[in-house]
């Protein structure tokens, strides 16, 4: 008989800590046998959108007749509550995925608050822009 011989397999995986328990992730950045780890909205964009969509109901539904009334019954600047008022016409599929917490990385309250088009097209070519300038 021949000696022994022995093979070397390399396989790319780290081990993290997740819990307080040790895990194998993949090379692509999954744990074997796991779900994709679901990623996690931002409280303050989604507090922001919530905001927003409630003081644009309140002005809607007439419970105040202008914005400096509403400012001055939740107590805040007339000038935010522009701004904040705004998130309002953000594009459906965008406030899903801010929602979701799979916006892209450019979308931030910062940005949002700046100027943003409102037509959707413009606002999702604009994001898809930057992301692939990102990239």
């Amino acid at each position: 008989m021949t000696a022994a011989s022995s093979i070397t397999v390399w396989v790319p995986l780290n081990i993290r800590r997740r819990g307080g328990r040790k895990l194998v992730v993949t090379s692509d950045g999954s744990a074997p046998g796991t779900a994709p780890a679901r990623t996690h909205a931002d409280p303050a964009m989604v507090k922001a959108l919530a905001r927003a969509h409630r003081w644009k109901r309140l002005l809607e539904n007439g419970r105040y007749a202008s914005l400096a009334e509403l400012a001055a019954a939740e107590s805040i600047d007339r000038s935010y509550l522009g701004k904040m008022l705004r998130l309002t016409l953000l594009a459906p599929d965008l406030v899903e995925a801010v929602l979701d917490g799979r916006q892209p990385a450019n979308i931030r309250l910062p940005a949002l608050l700046g100027s943003l088009p409102s037509l959707w097209d413009e606002q999702r070519t604009l994001t898809e822009d930057s992301v692939a300038a990102s990239s």
